[in-house]
């Protein structure tokens, strides 16, 4: 019969870019009381010298060592190990982890001791002197596990990328799942962890796409987002056949195009070439290429210089938020033989708050042309920097593509159920839990959209259900595709509720009186008359836009809106309104001012450029 100690363990162990770490890893693997084991390492495309650090270990013949040209994902890393295992157990040392001497062992024996169980954990220490207990349910993390040899594999990326393992692989395997009641390992917490890097607000979508050097669309859920579909949610999009014009632009989009990326592709219906260059270490809203719609060529990072002294492009159109500042300066520090048109969406008192605000300044001194989100926005900006209005644009910067809207509305709910329905597709900024119950007093309900956001305002959905119960409804997030359907359901949707302090005066206004929410757009193109508090007498760019389209409702205190709603002749009027002229809320519906604008910029530039020679020759 034999002893645990007869039994060969697996050891798998996927890396990418860990070289500080490894050689702990493996050292803790070497010291284990149960020494049958075998260590199979997957370079998983690394671009550090993890390959130089494992080559010193090589010498040890338990050690089987495979290495891809380019990361291919943690699924595809681990199923390699799976593959090439020859032991009757499988264990995982992730090469940022390590595992204490007794791990193996006491892994082996709780699984020989339950023949019914396919898999054992053990406790982990993390965050330097934390312990998780873990238990049965919890997704587990890979340096805990042991389990059966079996023909199961880990989901890989052109299924799913997450950071829940249990969907990704240990759902799969049957049988008990048994704790050893023993901590012995460490999960080493550190900034580039994989969990970090997927999730949302420091890391996300966008982080983990550039940092794994992910060239192909995802489907990407973390446990603290909703699912990511790029895959069938751009198909569309990436199957175009876009044919250049003969007067085509070389647009080069430097930084990043938070919200609603692909409506960049309305440059390339009317034939201009779009080429790409990323801020590093984007937010989970920096939206970065690769771009899962497809159509734009990214330039490397590490050598643009050269790349953009090859393709020669006619414009840099510089996006977009404060957090690409320091990046998009930098590029046109050093190229600065190409007009620069700087778009910039929001940020300036986050750019004084975070120590970029030179650099903001700068790029504004440096650009030829320049693009405000407000009219109010480009008042503030010209207090600390007067330029001229003729090299001015006021264009939102993240306007959504019309191309999703074309569904149309659906029945109001009100008419269905009674009440009055709004809808905050976001933050409910401004109104608080006993707002919501002055809503309720005048059979007016509230739906808030946003799964992620719900666990921001966990406290205050918990508070506004006892104060208003019935009357706050909660929703998972919708996609751009969906919002007519969704959103037009309802009588009206809000904006961020606030009270302006300006009283005309710009030195006074803050960031609530020059933002223009994304949420604007949302609320437009499903047709919904907009909610803001009346700020008359004071500088707002919310309340300056509606005003001019008349699609808002402005009331001074939340106990007037049920008056406003409950009259169903004007609320249907004000609808057909917004209706009307949604498309204004749409990136198509500027583009081509747009591209005049760049056109004219271009043509500034080397009026400029070639003046003083010209003045020289004619003298």
């Amino acid at each position: 019969m034999n002893t645990v100690a007869d039994k060969l363990v697996s050891v798998i162990m996927p890396t990418f870019n860990q070289a500080a770490f490894i050689s702990r890893a493996i050292s803790s693997l070497l010291s284990q009381d149960h020494t049958h084991w075998e260590l199979i390492i997957i370079n998983d495309g690394s671009t550090d010298h993890t390959s130089t650090v494992i080559d010193s270990w090589l010498n040890d013949p338990r050690i089987i060592y495979i290495e891809f040209e380019e990361n291919k994902g943690l699924g595809a890393a681990v199923n390699a190990g799976l593959d090439l295992a020859n032991g009757e157990f499988i264990s995982y040392l992730p090469s940022d982890d390590l595992m204490y001497a007794n791990h193996l062992t006491t892994g082996l024996e709780v699984l020989q001791s339950t023949p019914e169980a396919s898999l054992g954990f053990s406790s982990i220490q993390h965050h330097y002197n934390r312990v998780a207990e873990g238990k049965p349910g919890d997704y587990y993390q890979l340096v805990q596990v042991m389990h059966r040899k079996t023909k199961a594999r880990f989901t890989e990326r052109k299924q799913l990328e997450s950071d829940d393992l249990g969907k990704l692989f240990w759902d799969k395997l049957e049988g008990m799942h048994i704790h050893t009641g023993l901590l012995t390992c460490d999960w080493v917490d550190h900034h580039l962890q994989r969990h970090k890097i997927m999730q949302e607000p420091e890391g996300g979508i966008n982080y983990f796409r550039q940092y794994y050097n992910v060239k192909e669309p995802l489907r990407f859920h973390t446990t603290k987002g909703h699912l990511m579909d790029e895959v069938t949610r751009y198909e569309p999009f990436r199957k175009m056949n876009y044919k250049r014009s003969s007067k085509a632009l070389k647009i080069l989009i430097v930084g990043e195009l938070a919200y609603n990326p692909e409506r960049i592709l309305a440059f390339k219906e009317r034939g201009h070439e779009l080429f790409g260059l990323w801020m590093p270490k984007p937010y989970w809203f920096n939206y970065v290429g690769p771009m899962p719609f497809g159509h734009v060529t990214d330039l490397d990072p590490n050598n643009y210089e050269e790349e953009i002294a090859r393709i020669k492009p006619d414009i840099i159109y510089g996006c977009l938020n404060w957090h690409a500042v320091p990046f998009i300066r930098e590029v046109v520090t050093k190229c600065k033989d190409i007009p620069f048109c700087w778009h910039f969406k929001e940020g300036p008192f986050i750019c004084i708050e975070k120590g970029i605000w030179s650099e903001l300044i700068d790029l504004y001194r440096r650009a030829e042309g320049r693009i405000y989100s407000s009219e109010e926005m480009k008042i503030w900006f010209n207090e600390f920097l007067p330029v001229s209005g003729s090299d001015d644009l006021i264009l939102d910067g993240d306007l959504p593509k019309r191309d999703w809207f074309m569904a149309e509305r659906s029945p109001l709910l009100s008419e269905q159920t009674g009440g009055m329905h709004t809808v905050v597709p976001g933050r409910p900024i401004g109104l608080h839990p006993q707002d919501v119950k002055t809503l309720a007093d005048q059979d007016i309900h509230l739906h808030f959209y946003g799964e992620f956001t719900h666990g921001q305002w966990k406290a205050w959905i918990e508070k506004t259900h006892t104060l208003a119960p019935g009357y706050l409804h909660i929703h998972s997030n919708i996609n751009q595709e969906n919002w007519v359907q969704e959103f037009s359901q309802y009588d009206a949707g809000w904006l961020h509720f606030f009270d302006s302090r300006n009283h005309g005066e710009i030195h006074r206004a803050n960031w609530d009186d020059l933002n223009i929410p994304a949420r604007m757009a949302t609320l437009a193109l499903a047709g919904l008359p907009m909610i803001q508090k009346d700020n008359a007498g004071h500088m707002v760019a919310t309340q300056s836009l509606a005003e001019q389209l008349g699609v808002g409702i402005h009331i001074k205190k939340l106990d007037e809106l049920g008056s406003v709603l409950h009259d169903r002749e004007c609320m249907q009027a004000l609808r057909d309104r917004v209706w009307s002229q949604r498309m204004k809320f749409t990136f198509d519906e500027h583009v081509d001012e747009l591209i005049s604008y760049f056109k004219a910029v271009i043509r500034n530039y080397s009026r400029q450029k070639y003046k003083a020679p010209t003045e020289k020759l004619h003298q």
